[in-house]
């Protein structure tokens, strides 16, 4: 695409990881905020990537996102824990209880974490994955404050949750399902805006709740499948905030200030960003299952290729060539972006050009 540069991935984590030490960040906890941004542009999932960083600096500016959380567990039983974020970055908080359910769930067969107070995950793919290579069964599941509008409504009611969830195979790579319950992520609008391009009709209503093409006159999602998308969105929060004592579509709902007052302010656009992007104070449920305890693992995985094959062996659609499975493109993209390096847009690549001016850090070759 006009406009776009390659840049190679190496380079862009270690330009990533030095952004965030400036920021504030310990370099174990930069080190783990590159690696989820740079995943998820290797797997051409650029509404996560490196596009974000201008705007989580800007939340680290706001006193949105913590640099350095004091994160705490609060409650914990063998099976089960309930953790403070203190408004971390989502990688170095959640990275850590996917660490700790993993342990859980080889001792009781399942472990189920909520987080409350952290900010924004990234692509929740790359933590369900990570448990998937444990031989675990991973799930993953966020809510935020509204941004969707729900069916039948004009206005922003729910949040966009996405879920991730995977299983691990044995000759082929992990299943891998990492799907928002909006028609797509949110920060495929930020990507459209980036890019400089309209958005397709159906993804989004404007401030008057009529549907828009135009990226920077979104004020609300909309669902993916209308009421079904709708209806896992809602039962998303009643799963993560509300259990975990701290809801999010409850007070803006009812009109409501959150509890904290800085949390609970919308978060102020930047340059061209969106307008209906909210406070990222969220709720996560990080959840991993033991699929020895259940069964066979090398079995399991073996079932798991024979259901990749089969799938893919069906008669093709008409205009289909090809039938994926999910996670699949994405690793394909991974395979030649490792190669040929990252591209990115104009837009994304004017705004890292401001953010390596402001802390001094050199920009990557290309950049």
């Amino acid at each position: 695409m006009a406009g776009e540069v390659r840049v190679a991935w190496e380079a862009l984590h270690e330009f990533t990881k030095e952004v965030f030490i400036r920021v504030g960040m310990p370099p174990e906890d930069a080190e783990a905020e590159a690696g989820a941004l740079i995943w998820a542009n290797l797997r051409g999932v650029d509404s996560h990537g490196v596009l974000r960083i201008p705007w989580y600096v800007e939340n680290v500016d706001k006193g949105v996102m913590n640099p350095r959380p004091n994160i705490q567990v609060l409650k914990e039983t063998p099976a089960t824990m309930l953790v403070e974020a203190d408004r971390a970055l989502g990688p170095v908080v959640t990275i850590f209880v996917v660490n700790r359910v993993v342990e859980k769930a080889k001792k009781v067969g399942i472990g189920w974490a909520l987080i409350r107070n952290l900010t924004h995950q990234g692509a929740l793919g790359y933590y369900s994955q990570m448990m998937a290579n444990k031989d675990m069964a991973g799930i993953v599941f966020v809510c935020n404050p509204p941004n969707m509008a729900p069916y039948g409504a004009r206005v922003a009611g729910v949040h966009n949750s996405p879920i991730a969830i995977s299983v691990p195979a044995k000759r082929h790579r992990p299943l891998n399902l990492d799907m928002a319950t909006s028609v797509v992520a949110g920060g495929k609008i930020w990507l459209a805006v980036d890019k400089g391009i309209p958005i397709p009709e159906g993804w989004a209503l404007d401030k008057d709740g009529k549907p828009t093409t135009d990226p920077k006159k979104v004020e609300a999602l909309l669902p993916v499948g209308g009421p079904k998308g709708s209806g896992l969105a809602l039962m998303f929060e009643c799963l993560s905030s509300v259990m975990a004592g701290n809801p999010v579509l409850e007070p803006a709902l009812l009109g409501r200030e959150a509890e904290t007052s800085e949390e609970g302010k919308k978060v102020e656009a930047i340059g061209e960003r969106l307008s209906y992007v909210p406070r990222h104070i969220q709720n996560s449920v990080v959840a991993a299952i033991d699929i020895s305890t259940f069964t066979d693992v090398e079995s399991y995985k073996e079932h798991i290729d024979n259901l990749i094959d089969g799938l893919k062996a069906l008669p093709k659609a008409e205009g289909f060539t090809e039938i994926f499975v999910p996670g699949e493109p994405e690793e394909r993209t991974f395979e030649e972006r490792s190669r040929s390096g990252i591209p990115l847009p104009e837009g994304t690549v004017r705004n890292l050009r401001s953010v390596a001016e402001r802390f001094g850090v050199k920009l990557p070759p290309g950049l």
